[in-house]
């Protein structure tokens, strides 16, 4: 037997299965894939990670969640001056009263003003400092990243749905069909994505929503390329022609048949579309047509940056390598999604 050959286990049969055992080989496509779930988890649980209020609340005997509901059913600003006395996660109220707040690890909203703050470098009170208005930037980093995995979610799933039925029209039927459908998607490659997205978005009023529509609504081109490609070679296969020629329906042949072994490609794309959309809507907010205000976004806070780069440093290097982090890790987990979905690794 030879000693340099190491038994490392046979890859299952299944070709998704196949797809991770390739996958988890390649070490920084699977950081990559760790730090998108860190950062997902960040953003579904930022409340309860940045908060001017606490997680729990036990306040004269009884419980409270004061993040999950109004700080009116507790007191006039009963928390907020728990918050003075024991501002950190875990602390009882002085006195023995027995009450106590747990708070989340950063205690501040991403909204909550203080101008005696402003600016200030980090420290142990703010661990990245705050901004020009005293507010948290930590804080506001969490909840930004909402904003942007939102945005970056939801128009790559406006870009599939368009570009996956428009591909899959132009690859099955053909013809004039494709030819119409070609030429739109050629006249949209002509045109550079972000100027589009910029002139749009300066005629509509400024909402997230609108940011994601626009962004998926101009991105769709690569997935109907690809869907396409993908069709013309699998309407020549056996299987197809055999459902075709006992009666299936043209629906049920492309959604039923041929997307299926359609998608491998388009998954690829989704994930390098994610972390494009990240930095559009990044670059938006940073030219000043992004999010609207008080609404968080690490492009916002980097463009506050600009005019304090020469002292806040802060301001321009934690929300600049979020931005990088996020992108890198997105791409990192496309590529190597790419490579495992070879075939050639397969046989």
């Amino acid at each position: 037997m030879d000693e340099k050959k190491k038994v490392t286990g046979s890859p299952p049969s299944s070709y998704w299965g196949m797809v991770w055992y390739h996958f988890r080989k390649k070490r920084l496509a699977l950081l990559g894939l760790w730090v998108t779930f860190f950062l997902v988890a960040a953003a579904v649980f930022a409340p309860l990670l940045a908060n001017d209020r606490p997680i729990l609340f036990r306040y004269q005997g009884e419980w409270y969640w004061p993040v999950f509901s109004k700080a009116e059913q507790i007191g006039p600003s009963t928390w907020k001056e728990m918050k003075q006395e024991a501002p950190f996660i875990f602390q009882p109220q002085a006195g023995g009263t027995g009450n106590f707040a747990l708070w989340p690890p950063v205690p501040y909203s991403p909204t909550e003003y203080d101008l005696l703050e402003s600016l200030a470098a980090p420290s142990r009170a703010h661990w990245f400092g705050t901004d020009d208005s005293g507010r948290d930037v930590l804080s506001r980093m969490i909840h930004g990243a909402r904003i942007s995995l939102s945005v970056g979610f939801v128009a790559v799933g406006i870009a599939l749905a368009i570009g996956i039925l428009l591909g899959a029209l132009a690859g099955y039927f053909g013809g004039w069909t494709d030819q119409v459908i070609s030429r739109v998607i050629e006249v949209l490659l002509t045109i550079p994505t972000f100027f589009l997205i910029i002139a749009i978005i300066a005629f509509l009023p400024p909402s997230i929503y609108n940011i994601m529509v626009v962004i998926g609504l101009t991105g769709w081109t690569g997935v109907a390329r690809f869907v396409r490609a993908e069709f013309f070679k699998l309407k020549r296969l056996d299987f197809i022609m055999a459902s075709k020629a006992l009666g299936a329906s043209h629906g049920r042949i492309i959604f039923v048949h041929m997307l299926p072994n359609a998608m491998a490609p388009v998954l690829v794309s989704a994930v390098f579309g994610i972390a494009g959309a990240i930095l559009t809507e990044s670059s938006l907010s940073f030219l000043g047509f992004g999010v609207p205000p008080p609404t968080p976004s690490w492009g916002d806070i980097l463009s506050q940056s600009r005019d304090y780069i020469e002292f806040a440093w802060w301001l321009t290097v934690f929300p600049g390598f979020a931005i990088f982090l996020s992108i890198t890790a997105y791409n990192l987990v496309g590529e190597g999604l790419r490579d495992a979905m070879d075939p050639k690794l397969f046989q």
